[in-house]
């Protein structure tokens, strides 16, 4: 597999395909990393014409925890007939009636899923998080590390639910949504709306 983006959250990515078996041949970037903590060769830019036919052979993954850049190259690669996975990590539990989307999807170490929830492409759930019954979590959304969707949650796509944060049951949070790091939402939010706080309240523009 190669995996494009090579910073702190590519490293997570690293470890988590290394406990579920999946060797990792290299990496792409917009510039090769001085800071290369599992020496992985260089291929060059997503783009680059040799790295397209590798991950054409061994497939991808994309690496890059921003929600907007994730989808853009989601969204190019895509159109290349690319190999897109999922990395998951064998200590993540996942209930058997969770749906999963095909491609894109990170599950990290010590994430819990349960009954009926659905998990969007290129979505990440961070370390710890914990996705209720029959959450909705979108395409190209982040709920960070430990954060908690109890249930009946949907998160649009592309929003981000901060470290800790709590989400009510029950509650529709919008497309393109920032929730700030331990806040606690209990009221719907609307799309494009930063959240902080607890209660959680718009921040200030």
């Amino acid at each position: 597999m190669i995996l494009i983006g090579y910073s702190g959250h590519a490293f997570v990515v690293y470890g988590i395909c290394k406990a579920a078996g999946l060797a990792v041949a290299g990496y792409c970037d917009s510039e090769e990393k001085i800071f290369n903590p599992y020496r992985l060769p260089y291929l060059g830019t997503e783009n680059n014409e040799n790295a397209i036919k590798l991950m054409a052979q061994q497939g991808c993954f994309i690496a890059v925890g921003d929600n907007g850049t994730r989808k853009r190259i989601f969204d190019q690669l895509s159109l290349k007939d690319m190999r897109l996975f999922n990395v998951i990590h064998p200590r993540s539990i996942t209930d058997s009636s969770v749906t999963i989307a095909a491609s894109g999807v990170m599950i990290s170490a010590g994430v819990i899923v349960n009954s009926l929830a659905r998990i969007g492409t290129g979505a990440i759930c961070n370390t710890g998080c914990i996705i209720e019954h029959e959450c909705s979590v979108g395409d190209f959304s982040h709920i960070g590390p430990g954060a908690v969707l109890c249930g009946n949650v949907t998160v649009g796509e592309g929003s981000f639910i901060g470290a800790n944060a709590v989400i009510r049951q029950g509650i529709s949070i919008g497309r393109n949504v920032m929730i700030g790091a331990g806040a606690v939402v209990v009221k719907n939010v609307s799309d494009s709306t930063q959240i902080i706080g607890n209660p959680g309240m718009p921040r200030p523009v």
